[in-house]
């Protein structure tokens, strides 16, 4: 049985734990904070620049920062689960991605919202940290669909083997 290789693991492994980490902790702050994060202007940003854009009141901005935040905590919980996932495969079998790649798709979506206003704002230590993070989502995804095409090229082959000789899927339109 052929399985995606030992690096190719861990460093879906390695992501997850990564977004997990700092995007957990991020969210924490964000939401334990009685300005949801406001009050940390490197962070807070893009917050002021998409409700500059938008024209929100300053509660309206509050929202925003508390959406920001618990996106944020739900992509750590999605790559939470999947580590505790990934350990359990260890004895079990097959981890599922999918809920990571969901994770990822999270990532990327608030990467692109955040690097708008740096954009615009020419501020270039802000893009290049949310083209890291938007990069790392890639990486992960890209990582996890090399594992997946290895489960795909598996199960077919293990199926043929347990058919007796001559024998064909049923299939009555052929």
């Amino acid at each position: 049985m052929r399985k995606a290789s030992g690096a190719t693991v861990a460093m879906i492994l390695a992501i997850a734990v990564y977004f997990t980490l700092f995007w957990g902790f991020d969210a924490l702050r964000v939401l334990t904070s009685p300005t949801y994060g406001l009050e940390d202007v490197w962070r807070s940003q893009f917050v002021f620049g998409i409700g500059s854009h938008f024209q929100l009141s300053p509660m309206g901005l509050l929202k925003l920062a508390a959406f920001f935040g618990t996106v944020k905590l739900a992509v750590a919980a999605f790559c939470a689960i999947h580590i505790v996932d990934r350990l359990r495969s260890l004895a079990s079998g097959k981890a599922n991605t999918e809920v990571l790649e969901g994770g990822f798709i999270l990532v990327v979506a608030i990467s692109i919202a955040s690097a708008g206003p740096a954009i615009w704002s020419s501020n270039t230590d802000l893009v290049r940290e949310q083209v890291i993070q938007l990069m790392l989502a890639a990486l992960g995804t890209a990582l996890c669909m090399v594992e997946r095409s290895y489960a795909r090229r598996v199960v077919p082959a293990a199926a043929d083997a347990a058919m007796p000789q001559g024998a064909t899927w049923f299939a009555p339109w052929r």
